[in-house]
């Protein structure tokens, strides 16, 4: 199909930045991809989702159903471990509830030097994020584990670790559309959204160097929260970063 065609077709459906972004990534379109792509459109299923591609600070990765697509706020995190990061030392890095990789993807192709491990309790998950670190040319660097916030184990101790972990509360109607194409296991956790932070409170400070740090994403809202949960088991608060809303996204502790 002449791909201007098919340009008409999705913009009509999904509008135009889908349509660019779709036309984009594939220069030939079949009828039957431009049919089962439309198709997709209309019940709402997220761009990134449909191209299985989704750039994250200047890399493209791959994603799926089996995991969230990467999210610009999350380029906060990345950005606070960097800030922190001597680029003359060699880094470890734990990033817990990994999902597509991206973020100790980041991390390593940003920081010299940097290695580590990335975890999920989801194998399907874990499959995504091995398909990105090998496209990455990150393979012996970061090592993949399955393994979920309390039960993972190491002989080592990281530098740094990192989490986006789920921190919607079940039952919040602010969740938009497109989230019903995301792993529920990758969005939502009990205790009004904060389970996942007091499992990594309890079980966290055992995998930290004295001088490392914590970097967790957060939901709007929740610093307080979050802060009084790592405070209760004796964590100390260093500071917060803002996404480029002005939303407090993530927290920063040391042991």
């Amino acid at each position: 199909m002449n791909i201007n065609q098919a340009f008409a077709i999705f913009e009509k459906t999904g509008g135009i930045r889908a349509a660019r972004i779709i036309t984009n990534k594939h220069k030939k379109m079949s009828w039957l991809r431009v049919v089962y792509y439309t198709h997709l459109l209309k019940r709402g299923m997220p761009v990134a989702k449909i191209i299985h591609s989704k750039w994250f600070y200047g890399l493209e990765f791959y994603t799926n159903t089996h995991t969230l697509d990467p999210r610009p706020d999350t380029e906060t995190l990345v950005e606070a471990v960097i800030k922190d990061c001597d680029t003359n030392k060699n880094r470890t890095i734990l990033d817990m509830g990994t999902g597509t990789g991206c973020i100790i993807c980041a991390l390593c192709k940003n920081i010299p030097n940097a290695s580590g491990v990335a975890i999920d309790k989801s194998r399907t998950a874990l499959r995504v994020a091995k398909k990105n670190i090998k496209k990455l040319a990150l393979k012996n660097q970061i090592k993949i584990k399955h393994a979920d916030f309390s039960n993972f184990k190491s002989n080592e101790k990281f530098d740094v670790i990192v989490s986006n972990p789920p921190y919607i509360k079940y039952g919040d109607m602010r969740i938009n559309e497109g989230a019903k194409f995301d792993p529920k296991i990758a969005l939502y956790a009990k205790n009004n959204g904060l389970a996942a932070y007091e499992e990594i409170a309890k079980n966290a400070k055992k995998l930290l160097k004295n001088n490392g740090k914590i970097y967790l994403e957060i939901g709007a809202g929740q610093s307080n929260q979050i802060i009084k949960i790592f405070e209760f088991y004796k964590w100390k608060f260093e500071r917060v970063e803002q996404d480029l809303s002005g939303i407090n996204r993530v927290l920063v502790f040391t042991l």
